[in-house]
């Protein structure tokens, strides 16, 4: 298992979850609102989703990573917990640069593996 480097102190900035991914009036959120909704994510407790978000790189493998212009991007790849339970696949962008903790880029719907929501 190939985990996020220093993943438990991974940032996940409130701009990015309640500015971006729960805000269904962002004009590049391109469905990202609707489909965290559905398992049960709301803008009004926010916190949830960064938290799970922050959870994500602990339970789950890096799938990719590769130098970036703004350090080392990482992309972790599945199982959410969330707070219908039905956990679904999702994809989390990582960077990393220097001795600072991981900086979350953003998340999306991965497409899902046999057995998994």
């Amino acid at each position: 298992m190939t985990l996020l480097p220093d993943a438990a102190s991974a940032d996940v900035a409130p701009a990015k979850v309640a500015g971006y991914l729960l805000n269904t009036a962002h004009p590049r959120n391109g469905g990202k609102a609707a489909f965290f909704a559905a398992f049960g994510f709301d803008i009004t407790q926010w916190d949830v989703l960064r938290d799970a978000l922050r959870q994500h790189p602990l339970a789950n493998d890096v799938v990719s990573s590769q130098r970036s212009p703004h350090g080392n991007k990482h992309v972790v790849r599945c199982s959410m917990m969330s707070p219908d339970g039905r956990n679904p696949c999702i994809t989390t962008i990582w960077i990393t640069d220097g001795d600072g903790p991981p900086r979350f880029v953003t998340a999306y719907p991965s497409p899902s593996q046999p057995g998994e929501i």
